[in-house]
């Protein structure tokens, strides 16, 4: 399961395969549930979770100069100082994923944006490049409410359109994804336990050799009101409040070499998440992390279905249960 790329939104899903590493015994529900924890679909770090799933999301951005005009290097345009003019980047992302097994997943994934740059030329429309993936479910343990999976991402260059960013070269990333809440903390910290952390760490390999490499590490830190109710301590929280999850996404990348090597961008994202049986809305704010990385504030507001609980006998289970 994936959510959003980082930065401007643009969708990079998985394509290869990862080995697993060893498999710790424990049962793992649909749709990002490991133990008593519900680890949601985040918007901008990819989650560890493999699940049938589709999502839309809506992204507003004022991106750097260098980062709309789809520089060299794609989403993180790093070689130069940060511009102080850029454009503004409405993006419209869409994406399913599909079990193969119980634990073994595919995705695929499409944007679609609308770039209005501030010099006052006439906006561009258009989808940016396709995406397409696996990721395969290595660790699981419920009773520590941990999971860990590899895979193997990829952003499918010239399947999208230039005049909106989109390039000509494809990017691959292996990645682990990990997922942790803190609910095995001990009773002086029981108001601890509603936290959770996931994150990402997925070198970035574009095809063409005069591109820089990138590392993506987005992270993100979780409190869940409904853990908080459900499983330490009654506080009295009605709907929609005892079905929300506090959170903020960290989706950072530090390029790895060439003339930008060294250099980190990305966002600090806080927000907040709605969560039912089929169903999830999340809204965020996304602020710049460095002058790098922009001036201003975007947001992006989520729509997560969760298909393998609508139907459970249909699409929504694995091919080979």
């Amino acid at each position: 399961m994936k959510t959003i790329a980082s930065q401007d939104l643009a969708l990079a899903l998985l394509i290869a395969a990862g080995t697993a590493l060893g498999l710790f015994s424990s049962h793992i529900h649909a749709h990002g549930v490991i133990g008593k924890r519900f680890l949601p679909a985040t918007i901008t770090v990819d989650d560890p979770f493999v699940a049938d799933e589709a999502s839309f999301v809506v992204g507003h951005r004022k991106l750097p100069q260098e980062e709309s005009a789809g520089g060299a290097g794609g989403g993180d345009e790093a070689g130069a100082p940060a511009a102080t003019s850029g454009a503004h980047t409405t993006t419209f992302a869409t994406e399913l994923s599909k079990r193969i097994t119980p634990d073994l997943g595919i995705s695929l994934g499409a944007a679609y944006k609308r770039v209005r740059p501030d010099d006052g030329t006439v906006a561009q429309y258009g989808f940016d490049n396709l995406g397409l993936g696996i990721k395969y479910q290595v660790i699981k343990n419920a009773e520590h409410e941990a999971i860990v999976s590899v895979g193997v991402d990829a952003d499918l260059g010239g399947t999208g359109s230039s005049r909106v960013g989109a390039e000509s070269f494809s990017t691959i990333s292996p990645a682990i994804f990990y997922g942790k809440g803190f609910g095995d903390l001990p009773d002086g910290m029981k108001y601890l336990r509603p936290l959770a952390i996931t994150g990402i760490v997925a070198p970035e390999l574009p095809t063409r050799r005069s591109e820089p490499d990138r590392l993506n590490w987005g992270f993100t830190v979780q409190y869940s009101l409904q853990y908080l109710q459900t499983y330490v301590r009654d506080v009295g929280l009605g709907a929609p409040f005892n079905r929300m999850i506090v959170l903020i996404e960290v989706p950072v990348k530090t390029c790895l070499s060439g003339a930008c090597s060294g250099q980190t961008t990305g966002t600090v994202n806080p927000g907040v998440m709605w969560f039912g049986k089929y169903m999830q809305v999340a809204l965020e704010a996304a602020i710049p992390l460095n002058r790098r990385s922009g001036r201003d504030v975007g947001a992006f507001l989520q729509f997560h279905w969760f298909l393998d609980d609508m139907f459970p006998k249909g699409i929504g289970k694995p091919i080979f249960p």
